[in-house]
């Protein structure tokens, strides 16, 4: 989804899973306030969300698709990474499949790339602006002590760690296709 439109963030669960029932009633409830102080961040902080909302959907199907690597029939508990998109939805959308008042369309994996080519992302500083929203809102709620984020040493955009996943895919995509 472009930026204008709301933009999409993903949050991930504090461990990687294959389905939510796997996450300790702990590590559940912590996601479960780090995605709702993030979708508020984005409320809060994004221009474009001005009289607008966020919605949540869990994630994971593309990587079970037969054309995702590795290519072939795949079983859930092996393959499916949960994690959660914060689509947020503005009035002024203009994009057909995120317009006001519907529900967002997605394409089907095939189409996907074709589909997003001219969508814009996030900026590096509208996301750190959203990440220090959030950590307020969780600290000052006492939901969390602290809070731990720094910025892809690539690409400037908050990650965990000194490379997003993104930019670390990126990296070992470029390299495979040279060894080749």
């Amino acid at each position: 989804m472009s930026r204008e439109d709301g933009g999409n963030l993903i949050v991930n669960p504090p461990r990687e899973i294959w389905e939510r029932s796997e996450l300790t009633p702990q590590e559940l409830a912590a996601w479960g306030a780090l995605v709702a102080a993030t979708g508020r961040a984005m409320i809060d902080t994004l221009p474009q969300l001005a009289g607008g909302c966020v919605n949540y959907w869990e994630a994971g199907n593309w990587s079970l698709n037969e054309a995702a690597e590795p290519r072939g029939i795949k079983n859930a508990p092996e393959h499916r990474r949960v994690h959660m998109h914060l689509l947020g939805r503005s009035p002024k959308a203009k994009h057909p499949a995120w317009r006001w008042g519907e529900a967002p369309k997605f394409p089907d994996y095939a189409e996907r790339l074709q589909w997003a080519k001219d969508f814009e992302r996030l900026t590096a500083e509208e996301c750190e602006q959203i990440v220090e929203a959030a950590k307020n809102r969780l600290i000052a709620r006492g939901e969390m002590k602290t809070f731990l984020s720094s910025r892809c040493g690539q690409c400037g955009y908050p990650a965990w760690n000194a490379i997003c996943e993104e930019c670390d895919s990126r990296t070992k995509s470029e390299q495979s296709s040279s060894e080749r």
